[in-house]
């Protein structure tokens, strides 16, 4: 069948059952676009192309589905670069697609032109550069692919204008033929034994377990593990939701703003079974003082990462959940019953606490929001010290119901973020916790969320400031307060009303226990700004080169 690149791309898309683009139009992705007008695919049009690319990650993220965004050639494309990159640090599959000048203007400064591929190629699993009209079917059946197998991550095409103008005869391959592409699934059987055989013998063993839980799905699996060898369970931030937060061998999350229970039982375990998680510098912090009596056990897809930041003692790539499957019939019941009563004990004496003297406090609002959903949300967080918080005292009881940007730390990712896991699971209440600082950071998204129709629940923890920033300066800087507080504000529940949606300000716990559980029922967005302390800390907090025991309260 004849037709153009544009017409074919869209023709691929919809084979690969692509359900949803987010995207924004402009002259070199023109031909695309209009390939699109007649397509069953829905196209959500953003108010940013850094919108787009954030709200492909939150489908991707809740969907399990490779997210697909879309932008035009210079601005358009560069404008993708944060989001893909923190795509790729929380291994996220997402294809993007990006206009490109012509083939015959390409290196010639022409308007709009910018080598995306060259720009992104550190920032994404693989990337292509279209310039045998032909070859495009092959290559979007293998981004496809490559996005979503193995450990997930972002791919780029970039689509020549001309290229995209191009008569083809279209075929989509039936299958994927890579040659040095094979992630290993299967995990070595006589690592698994060993595996087994150290499980028989330790006392205190303890389950480390990050986002690739998630990414294989194998939260299920995971339960059963740790269940079945009586081992606590330790998440990553990244892992959080991969392991009910209610059951009594949950810790909660490890390492800078982890729990004493989880720093400390790492610190005393006497085997750490790693799965899915990197070890890296928010959880490990000093290297000399993590697990110091443990052998290590590390599982990952991902071979470069085992051995990459801590020695691994017995090593084992493949998939997390196949792996996991073929090592339960080989777990032998043991009585850990003494450990047991010392995790128990470490969190009868360390649990979260925080003051409450009359102000509003942030944790007390995370509270009540897990009090009106019983963890029968998703919610979706920015970055900063409410992220934090959300981590610490909301308790996920199901998997792919927390998106957060957890490596690259990317403020601005919640409420663009928000309006794909809105459109990835509409049966679902989706609450986006954000600060002050994140939310001006992308605020212009809620025009895509009215457009839309998406009942986002918006809970803005104000406190004025760039808390995090304004935590650390007063810890590192002593107490020289510099570019974090915001001296003018915008009034959020008027900004609410400007785009139609009900604005709520609390100012007490009062408010809060009155008014929220009533407005979360309402159907519909909500933006609910608490006013909370701008001096309220995260805490506990571990300061730079002390160990992941040595915590200090700094509420």
């Amino acid at each position: 069948m004849e037709m153009t690149v544009g017409e074919a791309l869209i023709q691929c898309l919809e084979k690969e059952n692509v359900e949803v683009i987010f995207g924004y139009p402009g002259g070199a992705i023109l031909p695309v676009y209009d390939s699109l007008y007649s397509s069953k695919i829905r196209h959500v049009l953003v108010r940013h192309e850094q919108g787009a690319v954030h709200a492909a990650d939150g489908y991707a993220r809740v969907t399990g589905k490779v997210g697909v965004a879309m932008a035009t050639s210079g601005p358009g494309a560069t404008n993708l670069v944060t989001g893909i990159a923190n795509a790729y640090m929380d291994s996220i599959p997402l294809v993007c697609f990006t206009g490109q000048v012509s083939t015959l203007q390409i290196g010639t400064d022409a308007f709009q032109e910018v080598d995306i591929t060259g720009i992104t190629l550190p920032v994404t699993k693989h990337n292509y550069l279209v310039k045998d009209p032909a070859k495009l079917p092959t290559i979007v059946k293998n981004a496809f692919h490559i996005a979503s197998t193995g450990r997930p991550g972002p791919v780029l095409i970039d689509i020549p204008r001309d290229v995209a103008s191009a008569t083809i005869h279209f075929k989509y391959p039936q299958a994927v033929h890579l040659r040095g592409y094979k992630p290993t699934y299967k995990g070595h059987p006589s690592k698994i034994k060993e595996i087994a055989a150290l499980i028989k013998k330790a006392k205190r063993p303890l389950i480390y377990a990050g986002g690739g839980i998630l990414a294989a799905n194998a939260a299920t699996e995971l339960l059963q593990f740790a269940e079945a060898i009586s081992a606590p369970v330790t998440n990553t931030f990244m892992g959080l939701a991969g392991f009910p937060g209610e059951h009594p061998l949950f810790l909660g999350m490890l390492g800078l703003h982890g729990t004493r229970p989880a720093n400390l039982a790492v610190t005393r375990c006497d085997l750490l079974i790693a799965l899915g998680a990197r070890f890296d510098d928010r959880v490990v912090l000093n290297l000399n003082s993590f697990a110091p009596q443990a052998t290590v056990i590390h599982v990952d897809i991902d071979p470069a990462e085992i051995g990459k930041v801590m020695a691994t003692h017995v090593p084992l790539v493949g998939d997390v959940k196949s792996i996991l499957k073929t090592l339960l019939p080989l777990i032998e019941k043991i009585d850990r019953s003494e450990w047991a009563e010392t995790i128990q004990r470490l969190k009868q004496e360390h649990p979260l606490t925080y003051v409450r003297n009359g102000s509003l406090k942030p944790q007390f609002i995370i509270e009540e929001l897990w009090n009106c959903t019983r963890g029968n949300a998703v919610v979706v967080t920015d970055v900063g010290q409410h992220q934090m918080w959300v981590a610490q005292y909301y308790r996920f009881k199901e998997p792919r119901t927390l998106v957060s940007s957890g490596g690259l730390g990317c403020m601005g990712f919640g409420l663009p973020a928000a309006v794909g896991a809105a459109i990835g699971a509409p049966d679902k209440q989706i609450i986006l916790v954000t600060g002050d600082g994140s939310i001006q950071m992308t605020m212009q998204e809620l025009g895509t969320m009215m457009e839309q129709g998406l009942s986002v629940k918006i809970v803005i923890l104000n406190n004025h400031s760039l808390g995090m920033v304004r935590q650390l300066q007063e810890f590192y800087c002593d107490k020289r307060y510099m570019a974090v507080n915001f001296k003018f504000h915008p009034d959020f529940e008027i900004l609410a009303r400007a785009y139609g949606i009900p604005g709520y300000t609390f100012r007490t716990e009062e408010d809060v226990v009155k008014q929220l559980p009533e407005a979360l029922a309402k159907p519909g967005p909500a933006i609910f700004n608490c006013l909370v302390p701008t001096e309220e800390n995260v805490s506990p907090m571990v300061l730079a080169g002390k160990g992941i025991a040595e915590a200090i309260d700094c509420g």
